[in-house]
């Protein structure tokens, strides 16, 4: 076997292994004669070198066009691409917006604010917005990033709740203030390619904390503060800073600890890649159940599973496939469509989703 760069790999060369993305995406299986279409797959996904078999074939030059998968057509779209362009302008604004306020004492803007969220919104009217932010997850996940993402999350979480217009509003700015604490954590713990010391711990701890500090003297609403402050509250009690249980932590901030999390678990982080969704459905059903509001978390799991209707994956038996049912009663093992039949997922245990493709 021997490494190529991609650049120099020809039609015939044989695959040495499988290959996958930074993300631990399959992109081409152990074994795979390659085509230009398959080496244009992995210019696509910035594969640098490939490991290859010492002996080729010689193979006939296909007319078959290459079918790109579902989050490769997302990606490649002209909605994607817009909407990317305007996620970066509006998180560098929000940066310098919130830099402002932290460091220099600035008045905080709150309407300048939900502008820049409802613009991104807008572009993702005709788009499942969660497709929109699963394609985004390669990208810098930064604080402000975070804060996005969860204040968008959080606006079509209100939605689902059926809440109104002005509630609505009030969580999507929950979502985007949440973590304005760490920014006054130092980037050495924020960004630590490791696991955080007990110390290290404790000081990240206190950001809910000192987001509150720095926006209680702001004229907002006093549940986007108590949003600020509790969203790491958990309804059993082993949340922080104060152990709040069940009604003693408000609905916003129920409302931002399940976006929060969601995202968290669902992004790049420079210690791991992001976790496949149904990864973290799987999760929240096996673990959150009783540190989230039962009606909260049901209504988002419920939701969020539906989203990915439809989206291609790989299992982690190798198969891969179209997600076609959703199983009401185990939301992250849903019914697999693939070459080898219909898989469903409630009634294999040991067969998990792996990832979207």
């Amino acid at each position: 076997m021997r490494r190529v760069d991609t650049a120099d790999l020809l039609p015939g060369m044989i695959t040495a292994e499988d290959v996958y993305n930074y993300n631990n995406q399959l992109i081409l299986p152990k074994g795979l004669i390659l085509n230009d279409q398959t080496i244009t797959k992995l210019t696509f996904y910035s594969i640098i070198q490939v490991k290859v078999e010492d002996e080729s074939v010689e193979t006939a030059t296909s007319s078959a066009p290459y079918e790109l998968s579902y989050s490769e057509r997302i990606r490649t779209s002209p909605e994607f691409i817009k909407f990317r362009s305007e996620f970066t302008t509006d998180v560098d604004n929000f940066r310098h917006a919130i830099n402002d306020v932290v460091q220099k004492g600035s008045p905080l803007d709150v309407d300048k604010l939900m502008n820049y969220t409802l613009n991104i919104l807008d572009l993702s009217a005709t788009t499942n917005l969660f497709d929109m932010l699963h394609s985004m997850r390669e990208y810098d996940d930064a604080t402000y990033v975070h804060c996005m993402n969860v204040a968008l999350i959080c606006n079509i979480f209100a939605r689902w709740l059926r809440l109104g217009e002005e509630d609505t509003r009030l969580a999507t700015i929950s979502g985007l203030l949440h973590d304005i604490g760490k920014t006054k954590i130092p980037e050495t713990i924020i960004k630590k390619p490791g696991k955080l010391t007990d110390q290290e711990y404790d000081i990240v701890k206190t950001h809910p904390q000192v987001g509150y500090d720095i926006l209680k003297s702001s004229n907002l609403d006093p549940r986007i503060l108590d949003a600020v402050l509790m969203h790491h509250e958990r309804c059993d009690g082993s949340g922080y800073p104060q152990g709040l249980k069940g009604e003693q932590i408000s609905s916003f901030a129920k409302i931002v600890a399940i976006a929060d999390v969601y995202d968290a678990m669902t992004s790049a982080r420079i210690y791991r890649g992001p976790l496949c969704p149904f990864k973290a459905i799987a999760l929240f059903e096996s673990e959150g159940l009783n540190k989230y509001d039962p009606g909260y978390i049901m209504t988002f799991l419920e939701n969020v599973v539906n989203t990915y209707l439809l989206n291609e994956v790989r299992l982690s038996n190798g198969f891969r496939g179209t997600v076609v049912y959703i199983n009401r009663d185990r939301l992250s093992a849903p019914t697999i469509k693939t070459d080898h039949g219909f898989i469903d997922l409630s009634l294999h245990p040991d067969i998990t989703i792996e990832a979207l493709l």
